[in-house]
């Protein structure tokens, strides 16, 4: 089934966002915890009562060794939430994640920038794959097309890897990933929010009640 997050540590906006929106859980960084000035321990604690015991967590480990990512992956696996450990798919990540494997703590491998790259992480038993779409093209290279080719692959080899693309900026960005067969997108919130909205539909429901009033005043569907 079709997994939907947002990536951010906006406590209000997420409240907001989960009284519409069938949300897996939300994805964080060291970047968004920072400019929120919200630490792990408090997020989840605040985030778990607005989303439900059944929301699952995307946080990142900050070590910089294999070892202390390892020590960090152990620790954050330890509390009493479902998270999904992050680990930066570089050298040092991917031998991290073969340990992290091991211990059979579920990881995400993030900062994917290229389909050799996520193909690797997938190869340490990745169980999810963050390429980074907007920022991928940024670099003048194709975001949805290395997603697109990533899928392929996995789906070719039979491997059981979920990509969970991020760094969105349109929408287009987010809707041609779902097209593309990815497992799961995790959107900052203005684009969550423009995906909520259209010029054309507010206008339209105003229409509907006016004509409504017209007719039958007051009266609700059920007493007419």
């Amino acid at each position: 089934m079709f997994e939907l997050y947002l990536d951010s540590a906006d406590l209000e906006r997420i409240a907001r966002f989960n009284e519409c929106l069938p949300l897996a859980g939300i994805t964080t960084n060291p970047s968004i915890l920072a400019a929120a000035g919200i630490g792990v321990n408090q997020f989840l604690s605040e985030a778990s009562k607005i989303l439900g015991d059944n929301a699952r967590f995307h946080v990142q480990v900050v070590s910089a060794d294999i070892d202390g990512m390892l020590a960090e992956a152990r620790k954050l696996h330890d509390l009493p939430y479902d998270i999904v450990v992050k680990v930066p798919t570089t050298e040092t990540g991917l031998a991290a994640m073969k340990r992290i494997k091991t211990d059979n703590i579920p990881f995400l491998a993030t900062a994917i920038y290229s389909v050799q790259q996520g193909f690797l992480a997938a190869l340490c038993g990745a169980d999810y794959l963050a390429p980074y779409v907007n920022r991928i093209d940024n670099l003048g290279m194709d975001g949805i097309g290395v997603v697109a080719d990533l899928q392929s692959l996995l789906e070719r080899q039979g491997m059981t890897s979920k990509i969970l693309a991020a760094s969105f900026k349109s929408t287009r960005q987010a809707l041609a990933i779902m097209q593309c067969g990815a497992a799961a997108v995790t959107l900052p919130l203005d684009v969550a929010e423009r995906m909520l909205s259209h010029p054309a539909v507010q206008p339209a429901v105003d229409c509907f009640g006016a004509d409504w009033r017209a007719a039958f005043g007051d009266k609700l569907s059920h007493e007419s």
